[in-house]
């Protein structure tokens, strides 16, 4: 029987929430459409942003922090980015409460704000206008900053993790001295971004240019990675925006170029969220809970001492802390074995299920008989079936190959998922017959021309375009949607 009910091919959506709520990932807060990150969620996102944060300097970025509030007339100067904006914001527009005269609480109507404050749902405003301050000449350039942040998004229909009305992420901001530098720029996030995705997630990615209809506000070319998850639907999981010179003159980022003209910068923007969370539930998760993938998990191994009395807790203990000592002389990926000792005063089988939902890689349980044999009953959480017993010699030597192991059969699982559910659909009826009710769907390869007869179907069947794979090969056909010559299939899905 399966511990997370209801399982996925009955009830996808609701599997998921029960999977955040049985690993103790996260849950609702008292604050609409926002969330609670609990001890063990927010430590896998803690283990995200140390990943990236390495991975971010090593590209010679610095971080910096900005200030959460934006004022309104900042996102006004950006016609298209304000349009993209503008049904999302959180608009604050007093700075005291006074007494109702009723025993509560308003807005003091003597401290309304001059002009009103945006609450951040992205900094390329107000970081703009500080760049504008910072560069002078080419030789300020590059800049290349990163910020960990929260930000606002006041959404209608929120899901924890993958829509939240605030969510945590980060945002690069560059600035470069020419077109192709920026280009580069982008181009380079984006292959961290994928990186990160198919190293440390275990999740197969794409790598594509997005439509028009789907790039960011304000953008000249924005670019993504795609996943796609167990119910063959598709998950935007990180963007990288070539914003060429469009923010820099609504800011007026200026320098002086090495012949002494004065031109615009052209500038970059670049982010992941904790929405990375929720693909790794839809990526990994199972009807037992969740699976995390082994780099970026929070404990590598728990390790579940057995005993029934004082005698045998006197014996069982020592054994499992010396062992708890052992693995974490060991190393993964560059850093000590993360080991749980879990004594807590609690049913042997409760505290099973407990890692089992919290998808820990390994379970090591410990009793008498194992203390005897110099042994533990090891359980990988990568595969079904009971765990198997294992000298302790073994498996502390082979402690980080297991983990290798597990992390490249979460990759190949999921690889294999999407390549199974990914076609070459040629013809409208082909495409309308894969993307059906009754269907499972999956990721259609399709020729296509940019226009609004594309979008229109799209809208009318509840779809969207993914993106235009960078490593796609030019191929003449037809569009599918208007007849219209087509150079490069694009990849189209329903999402989330």
């Amino acid at each position: 029987m399966a511990a997370i009910s209801p399982t996925r091919t009955e009830d996808y959506p609701e599997w998921y929430q029960q999977v955040i709520k049985a690993a103790e990932l996260a849950e609702t807060s008292d604050v609409r459409g926002c969330m609670v990150i609990k001890p063990w969620g927010y430590a896998i996102w803690e283990n995200i942003e140390r990943q990236f944060d390495t991975m971010f300097k090593a590209t010679g970025h610095e971080n910096a922090y900005f200030p959460l509030f934006i004022p309104m007339s900042f996102l006004e100067k950006e016609a298209e980015h304000v349009e993209g904006f503008a049904k999302e914001c959180a608009v604050v527009t007093h700075h005291r409460l006074v007494d109702n005269g009723s025993g509560g609480l308003m807005p003091d109507p003597a401290a309304k704000l001059e002009e009103p404050l945006i609450v951040r749902p992205t900094s390329e405003t107000i970081i703009g206008a500080t760049f504008a301050r910072w560069v002078q000449s080419y030789r300020d350039l590059p800049i290349l900053i990163n910020q960990w942040a929260n930000v606002v998004r006041w959404e209608l229909r929120t899901r924890m993790f993958l829509r939240t009305t605030e969510f945590l992420w980060q945002e690069g901001h560059t600035v470069h001295a020419t077109s192709e530098e920026a280009q580069a720029e982008t181009r380079q996030m984006l292959d961290v971004y994928a990186e990160f995705a198919e190293n440390y997630m275990a999740m197969p990615v794409i790598k594509g240019r997005k439509t028009a209809g789907e790039r960011f506000p304000g953008a000249v070319d924005t670019l993504s990675i795609e996943a796609m998850m167990q119910d063959r639907k598709a998950l935007q999981a990180g963007t990288s925006h070539f914003l060429g010179q469009n923010f820099a003159k609504a800011q007026d980022i200026k320098f002086q170029n090495e012949a002494g003209e004065l031109t615009h910068a052209w500038t970059t923007s670049w982010g992941v969220s904790t929405r990375l969370i929720g693909g790794m539930i839809m990526t990994h998760a199972d009807d037992d809970g969740m699976v995390v993938p082994p780099k970026l998990a929070p404990a590598h191994v728990a390790i579940l001492p057995i005993y029934k009395n004082d005698a045998e807790r006197a014996e069982v203990l020592p054994y499992c802390q010396s062992l708890k000592a052992e693995l974490e002389a060991q190393t993964y990926s560059g850093a000590p074995v993360r080991v749980k000792l879990d004594d807590r005063d609690i049913r042997g089988g409760d505290k099973k299920w407990q890692w089992v939902k919290r998808g820990v890689p390994l379970r090591v349980e410990i009793g008498p008989r194992d203390v005897k044999g110099d042994g533990a009953f090891v359980s990988r959480r990568d595969v079904d079936g009971k765990g198997v017993g294992t000298p302790r010699a073994e498996l502390v030597a082979n402690i980080a190959k297991t983990l290798d192991e597990m992390q490249k059969n979460l990759f190949d699982r999921a690889a294999k998922l999407r390549d199974e559910a990914s076609v070459e659909l040629n013809s409208m009826a082909e495409f309308e017959k894969f993307f059906a009710e009754d269907s499972p769907g999956g990721l259609a390869y399709c020729h296509f021309v940019d226009g609004p007869e594309m979008e229109a179907k799209l809208k009318e069947m509840k779809l969207t375009a993914r993106c235009i794979p960078l490593d796609g090969k030019p191929e003449k056909g037809k569009c599918i949607f208007s007849g219209g010559e087509s150079e490069q299939r694009g990849v189209f899905a329903r999402a989330y």
